[in-house]
């Protein structure tokens, strides 16, 4: 901060000091003990000056800026416009609505791009030493070059005064991991979007299909795979002799370190307590990186066999996810594995594409004692960050704050956030596209739906959100035989997914770290590459089991034995 913008906040803050103790405003306060948007000096008042009001905005939540404040924005969006509707922009939406009119702050967007243009955009804008006021990063190695770059504002001040207390109660449920990935030299210089815990992947199969051929709901990998390939050898689903195709899959074949998705195998090489591109404890407690441990070797000779057999889709390689989904919807395919969220993308539009297509989930078991093993995540997945220089950098804060406190807990009856929710806007559409919610909150919606759902709560005792959910799957359940694909998916992600994760059914395997050392920076690449094609060569039977071996000797050969230790050494530290 500049001297003058220093000498500024001491005299703002002994000229707020003295008029405090003469006026007398009425201040209402939100659960959180943070200022509440509608309090009087926040919205200003008569004896209240310019400055008090500046003064207030810039150092608390939801204190209202005394004239409009517009930034620049990267503006990172989703498909279909976000699904809002028809009038909605991205500067001009329910979200951004709500936050000009609590505290006077308006978004313009310089580029507004999906997924990897998005990236693009921002890149090139890293490269051009030109970033717009506030952005959305999609990796800790942009947030780096950011910062070592010079180009972020420190916004440790901002986080402390700005943010409200209900979200930094809901980063504190990461533990002191998540602010230590955004803090540099102890300055916290990006706002992190949290990662909640998704549980493992389920298996989502054709029910219908099943019913016809007369099969039981499977319990092991087993089981599941008896039911595709009867799938694929009887054709319920009527595509022709040889045309019904197995497992589909993602050619990445199992998550990314700490992320998981939809179409991969993370639970088959579970069922070998294998954890691939994940940094695990060994059984003597070691620090490893999974990818090139000995239990690998098993579960990709099982993946072999599956390929051999067709129980995996034989042109797995050739297959984008876009492929992937147009297989699910066209009814060529009826096994996937994916996220409690699987109804939403893509099994919404296979119901649209076939209104009499059923789909139903599986928790399967992958140790003897019943239990399903699983890696935990990376708690951040997007920075936000703000321009060095700008002068407003806790806006970026107090956005925060209104999206995902006082939207998310205390605005329960603003319409048009219900609406959104009930005919699911995707969240690309707010201004800053992230999400900020406890670590268990998957878990806290299911049980607060329930609850009223079993008759041991009450609906209007529901925030905003659980009660949108809660409205559209009570209308599921009155009406099943003719409800909407909305309603299935919302009743399915909502409630007969969530239900299936059970403490005494849940086996959490730790993963450990997410960062990148300082070989990782040239090096790490061509390790990915490296690994990637061994493990592909041998489900497709291009290497020979054997070769594994090889392959680890080439991997702690070209540079993984050293970021091993520096791994090591960073989580020591």
């Amino acid at each position: 901060m500049k001297k003058n913008s220093i000498r500024t906040w001491l005299i703002l803050g002994i000229i707020s000091t003295l008029l405090t103790l003469n006026l007398s405003v009425l201040t209402a306060c939100s659960p959180s003990g943070s200022q509440s948007p509608s309090g009087d000096s926040a919205s200003g008042t008569e004896q209240s000056t310019y400055e008090e009001q500046l003064l207030t905005a810039r150092t608390t939540p939801y204190g209202k800026y005394p004239s409009l404040i517009t930034y620049t924005l990267g503006k990172l969006t989703g498909a279909n416009r976000s699904n809002m509707p028809e009038d909605d922009t991205y500067e001009d939406n329910a979200y951004t609505r709500l936050i000009r009119e609590l505290i006077n702050v308006q978004n313009e967007d310089v580029f507004e791009n999906e997924d990897e243009q998005y990236d693009a955009n921002v890149s090139m804008a890293i490269t051009s030493g030109k970033i717009p006021d506030i952005m959305v990063v999609s990796n800790l190695e942009d947030l780096k070059l950011l910062v070592e770059y010079d180009m972020v504002e420190d916004l440790t001040e901002s986080f402390e005064n700005c943010m409200s207390d209900t979200i930094k109660e809901i980063y504190a449920s990461y533990g002191q991991q998540i602010l230590d990935i955004i803090s540099f030299d102890d300055k916290i210089m990006a706002i992190p979007e949290t990662n909640i815990d998704d549980g493992p992947n389920l298996l989502w199969l054709r029910k219908d299909w099943m019913d016809q051929l007369g099969l039981e709901a499977p319990e092991t990998l087993a089981d599941a795979e008896e039911i595709i390939r009867q799938f694929i050898e009887k054709d319920p689903g009527g595509n022709g002799p040889g045309n019904t195709i197995g497992l589909v899959c993602d050619p990445m074949l199992c998550g990314e370190c700490g992320y998981s998705s939809e179409y991969l195998l993370d639970i088959v090489f579970a069922s070998y307590d294998a954890y691939p591109k994940q940094w695990i404890y060994n059984e003597n407690g070691e620090i490893v990186y999974g990818s090139v441990q000995p239990e690998c070797i098993d579960a990709l000779a099982h993946i072999r066999d599956m390929y051999e057999s067709k129980l995996l889709d034989h042109d797995f390689l050739l297959r984008t996810t876009s492929n992937i989904i147009d297989e699910v919807v066209s009814g060529q395919c009826g096994s996937f594995f994916g996220p409690w969220w699987a109804p939403n993308n893509p099994l919404m539009e296979a119901l649209q594409a076939d209104p009499d297509a059923c789909w139903m989930l599986y928790l399967l078991q992958t140790e003897d004692d019943g239990t399903t093993s699983f890696y935990s995540k990376n708690p951040v997945y997007k920075y936000v960050v703000v321009r060095k220089g700008f002068e407003y950098p806790e806006i970026a804060c107090k956005i925060v704050s209104i999206l995902f406190d006082y939207a998310r807990y205390e605005d329960n009856d603003n319409e048009e956030l219900i609406e959104y929710y009930q005919n699911n806007v995707d969240p690309t559409a707010r201004p800053l596209a992230i999400n900020v919610d406890y670590n268990d909150a998957l878990f806290r919606c299911f049980e607060e739906i329930s609850a009223v759902l079993d008759g041991r709560k009450q609906a209007d005792d529901l925030k905003i959100l659980e009660r949108s959910y809660y409205d559209i799957c009570q209308a599921y359940l009155e009406h099943q035989d003719t409800a909407t694909p909305e309603e299935w998916a919302a009743y399915t992600s909502r409630v007969t997914a969530c239900s299936l994760f059970t403490e005494e059914r849940l086996n959490r395997v730790s993963s450990l770290f997410f960062g990148e050392t300082g070989s990782m920076k040239n090096e790490w690449w061509k390790l990915q590459e490296l690994e990637s094609k061994t493990y592909l060569q041998i489900v497709t039977g291009k290497l020979d089991l054997e070769d594994f071996d090889t392959f680890v000797e080439d991997w702690y050969e070209q540079g993984g034995r050293v970021i091993t230790e520096e791994v090591r050494q960073e989580l020591k530290d």
